[in-house]
């Protein structure tokens, strides 16, 4: 995998404003925020996408969401947030290592913004994902 800002922010060679550090884990807040308390969750592990992170740091990233959204709330006072995650340039992901996005929504114009294109669930097709997928999963 290619060097990353994140490989830089972990090893320290980048400052950050960091909230949290585990042996598998670093967060901190985003420089360019879209509100106040926008944090940045990062396994130390260098992997490009989600489905190529190690059980063992998916599971540290999965251990300290919670507790940092928590955080986030209390420091900040807003209650609604949303957690984003991008795999691949197509789907936004702008620097190529896993990450998770903490942002609060505090009123309608700060936050996260997002347009849901929603379109009928065919049966028949569903039903062949869903088989393709529980294959995949054995």
């Amino acid at each position: 995998m290619s060097e990353t800002i994140f490989s830089k922010i972990i090893r320290g060679e980048i400052p950050c404003h960091k909230v949290y550090e585990d042996e598998r884990v670093l967060a901190f807040l985003d420089i360019n925020p879209l509100s106040a308390g926008h944090t940045l969750v990062v396994p130390k592990e260098a992997a490009r996408t989600l489905d190529a992170l190690s059980d063992e740091s998916a599971a540290a990233i999965g251990r300290a969401l919670p507790r940092l959204c928590r955080a986030v709330i209390q420091a900040t006072g807003v209650e609604e947030y949303n957690i984003l995650e991008n795999n691949g340039a197509g789907a936004h992901q702008a620097i190529e290592h896993v990450h998770f996005h903490i942002i609060p929504k505090p009123n309608r114009s700060e936050g996260l913004g997002i347009g849901w294109p929603m379109h009928p669930l065919d049966p028949a097709d569903a039903a062949s994902v869903a088989e393709r997928i529980q294959a995949a999963l054995k």
